[in-house]
């Protein structure tokens, strides 16, 4: 297999001295990159979170991120949605929580959901009790707090707040993901994301720390 030098994408980040949302925004591209050649394939991955981003060595790059781990992932076509209630809690999409036919639009979600902890450290959704976490979710219940946000950009911001959308039909698909002004924005590359940084260390930790409590399903049976 495939040599991942570069490790997982958080352990990446907490090991560079400083980071910036210009670096946030380029391990986006990156990962929006890779989910849209699968969507492309008709592939829906399914268990999209930062575990399953590796990179393949230390530089920053829009293409040196692999996705990894299609456990759960399957095929789609037009007549076969998927249903089954898969995925990783805290990543996973409202309508794949509400057991709805559901397509490569949770895929996107989870995209935001892991922009949003790159860019502030912590996570849209957190509570602690899953039912709660998962009404949460299905809520769309979130908000860009002064403290985490206050040196990101607006665009940014725009960015997630039009991925992280109950509706899939209103989500932002990968190529729109790509059009979007926050990806052709000139960013102060010297402003480092510090608060971020080290909430994200936190964050890291307490997600080890629970170590592999659960997916929430095995995937369908058809791929």
């Amino acid at each position: 297999m495939e040599l991942m030098k570069g490790g997982e994408l958080f352990d990446q980040i907490l090991e560079r001295e400083h980071f910036s949302e210009v670096e946030a925004r380029q391990y986006t591209k990156a990962m929006i990159d890779a989910i849209s050649y699968c969507h492309d394939k008709d592939i829906v991955h399914r268990d999209l979170k930062p575990e399953n981003l590796l990179l393949s060595d230390n530089s920053i790059s829009e293409a040196n991120i692999k996705v990894a781990d299609f456990g759960l992932a399957r095929l789609l076509d037009e007549d076969t949605l998927a249903s089954t209630t898969c995925g990783t809690p805290g990543y996973v999409a409202p309508e794949v929580l509400e057991r709805k036919k559901y397509g490569k639009e949770c895929d996107n979600w989870s995209i935001g959901v892991i922009t949003y902890i790159m860019l502030s450290g912590t996570p849209p959704f957190h509570e602690e009790e899953p039912f709660a976490l998962f009404e949460q979710i299905k809520a769309c219940r979130y908000e860009f707090d002064d403290e985490s946000w206050e040196f990101v950009s607006e665009e940014a911001k725009d960015f997630i707040s039009k991925i992280l959308v109950a509706d899939p039909s209103k989500r932002l698909t990968c190529a729109e993901m790509m059009a979007h002004p926050w990806m052709k924005k000139d960013l102060n590359s010297e402003k480092k994301l510090l608060k971020a940084k080290n909430k994200l260390l936190k964050y890291v930790s307490v997600r080890r720390g629970k170590s592999k409590k659960g997916k929430l399903g095995h995937g369908d049976d058809d791929l």
